[in-house]
């Protein structure tokens, strides 16, 4: 029986993802001589893309077909050079052939250790949080509560990236380039599906995202993968305005699947002091709500 992978059928996962990256290239790009008339489909054909692997098309259209298990590494990396895949693609293609099993139950609640918790805190006016597997937000500090949402106001099960793009009106104020984001997103959780085949609350938070979402199931049925890197963000917050902040992921390789995110300003820039105006900002209403919390008000 086929095993399931992000709440889909792992055959039509591999499928799926292959006729996707063939889909991108024309008989130009590696350059062959388009042939047999007229095409219905953009993109390479079954045939095309094998004679650039040097496999026979019997063969790799059983491998679109999600029936293989057996090919050997030598011709899966051919069968990535003839599709032009990054080495994220790769790395993707080769967990769909060969999905890794979990060492222990997915589903388990993740914990971040006590000292991470502590790193983050120290970080001052750095807007910082965990992620973990499926983009769960597993910890914050203060700065990023105040910057990117109220996380610990969510119920657990949607204090989650994906779901937070997607199904809280928020993020389309916060993210600038709300579209750029939520493309970014998709393509993570996809690469985390790659990762993590057996985990059932993945598959439930893409069913989820799938009804209630038209543009979260467009971006999905693209198959983009990424992983999570470095970059520039712009976010809006209501009271200091515009920041263009750097983004940056710290892997902490103790904890399977947890990232530390940061975002931080260049020195001396209007959104670096546009940070320290928050973090006062935020300390003044922490201050101004102890007394009424006291007070039971």
């Amino acid at each position: 029986m086929p095993r399931i992978l992000g709440g889909m059928d792992q055959r039509t996962e591999l499928s799926e993802f292959l006729r996707s990256r063939r889909g991108r290239l024309s008989p130009e790009d590696v350059g062959l001589t388009p042939h047999g008339g007229r095409r219905r489909v953009p993109g390479l054909r079954r045939e095309e893309l094998a004679q650039l692997a040097g496999v026979s098309a019997a063969y790799y259209t059983r491998l679109e077909q999600g029936r293989g298990q057996n090919v050997s590494s030598s011709v899966l990396d051919a069968i990535a050079d003839a599709l032009r895949l990054n080495p994220t693609e790769r790395e993707h293609l080769e967990h769909l052939v060969r999905p890794v099993r979990s060492s222990g139950p997915v589903a388990r609640r993740q914990r971040v250790r006590p000292a991470v918790q502590h790193l983050i805190d120290s970080l001052g006016d750095v807007p910082a949080y965990v992620v973990g597997r499926r983009l769960d937000i597993l910890a914050w500090n203060r700065m990023a509560r105040v910057l990117l949402g109220d996380f610990p106001a969510f119920p657990a099960q949607q204090r989650n990236l994906a779901w937070q793009i997607f199904l809280d009106p928020a993020s389309r104020e916060i993210y600038v380039e709300w579209e750029r984001k939520a493309a970014e997103i998709v393509a993570f959780l996809r690469l985390d599906a790659g990762y993590y085949p057996d985990d059932p609350r993945l598959g439930a938070l893409v069913g989820e995202l799938s009804v209630k979402s038209q543009e979260f199931r467009k971006l999905w049925a693209a198959h983009d993968v990424r992983d999570k890197g470095y970059g520039v963000k712009r976010l809006h917050h209501p009271v200091v305005g515009e920041l263009t902040l750097a983004c940056e992921t710290l892997v902490l390789p103790s904890d399977q699947g947890q990232q530390v995110i940061t975002y931080h300003a260049e020195p001396g820039s209007s959104s670096a002091e546009s940070l320290r105006l928050l973090a006062s900002w935020s300390l003044g209403a922490a201050e101004a709500e102890e007394p009424s919390a006291r007070s039971g008000a």
